[in-house]
Order: structure tokens, then C-alpha cells, then sequence
């Protein structure tokens, strides 16, 4: 992976992991001050706070994309077609029925999230149009006039 990639992965896990706590403070706000009694619902209210936060940044700054953005927020939405479903499901059996705390099933749920969404982005909804916005043509100039 050469220094652009390494960077770009660094942002993205960054940018996540930012992510990761409006998710986590969401998911605190729905469980303990709201008291929302199921966890698979303060989940999902979490989760699509958390990509609206993510896919904003990403798109901006990680990939650097002048992609028409309803475009990439529906390529976006594709991946959350199966993953979402699939982590709600994942968030109510292991918490709601077998009892397993959810902030640690929140937790494998990011960490899946973190690494297939990369993926995903990079070899989709960016895959032909990364560093293509203005802060990239403008570090492209900076970079040609040194």
C-alpha cells in the first residue's frame, strides 16, 4: 500500500471512529436517558446518525470526492440494505434475547461496519471519482508547484 492508500485508510478510521461515538453517545442518549426499551431500535436510531456523520466527512476529506452526492449516498444506502438488516438482527438476538451486553454487541457491529464499509466505498461509491473535489485539485497544484 503506497503513503496516499495508508493516509487514506488512516482518515477513514479516523473519520469512523469519530462516528463511533456519535453512534455510542446516541446509543447512551436512547438507553439510559430516553429509556427506549429495546436495544435493536436505540441501535438503528444510532446507526443512521452515525453513517450520515461518517458518509459526510468520508466523502469530503477521506476520498475526496466531487461525486454527485445523491449518487454516492444511494450507493451508500445499497450497502446498509443488507448490513443494517443484518446488524439489528445481530444487535437483538445477542442482546435483547441472550442477554449480552450492548455496548460490547455495538461495539463488534462497528468493527464490522469499520471494515466492510471501506470496502465498500473504495471499491464503489468512490471507485472513479477519489481526489477529485476541490481540496484535492488544490493540494494536486500545491504539489506541482514545489
Amino acid at each position: 500500500m503506497n503513503k496516499k492508500e495508508t493516509l487514506r485508510v488512516l482518515k477513514f478510521v479516523l473519520f469512523s471512529a469519530s462516528a463511533g461515538i456519535v453512534e455510542t453517545v446516541a446509543m447512551i442518549l436512547g438507553e439510559e436517558v430516553f429509556e427506549i426499551p429495546y436495544h435493536y431500535l436505540c441501535y438503528t436510531i444510532a446507526l443512521v446518525m452515525s453513517v450520515l456523520w461518517n458518509f459526510t466527512f468520508n466523502r469530503k476529506f477521506t476520498f475526496q470526492s466531487a461525486e454527485n452526492v445523491p449518487k454516492a449516498m444511494f450507493l451508500v444506502f445499497l450497502f446498509y440494505i443488507p448490513f443494517a438488516p443484518f446488524t439489528i438482527w445481530l444487535e437483538h438476538i445477542l442482546a435483547d434475547v441472550n442477554g449480552w451486553n450492548e455496548y460490547l454487541v455495538l461495539a463488534i457491529n462497528m468493527g464490522l461496519n469499520l471494515s466492510l464499509e471501506y470496502l465498500w466505498d473504495s471499491k464503489v461509491v468512490y471507485k472513479n471519482s477519489m481526489d477529485t473535489n476541490d481540496l484535492a485539485k488544490k493540494k494536486q497544484a500545491q504539489e506541482e508547484n514545489e
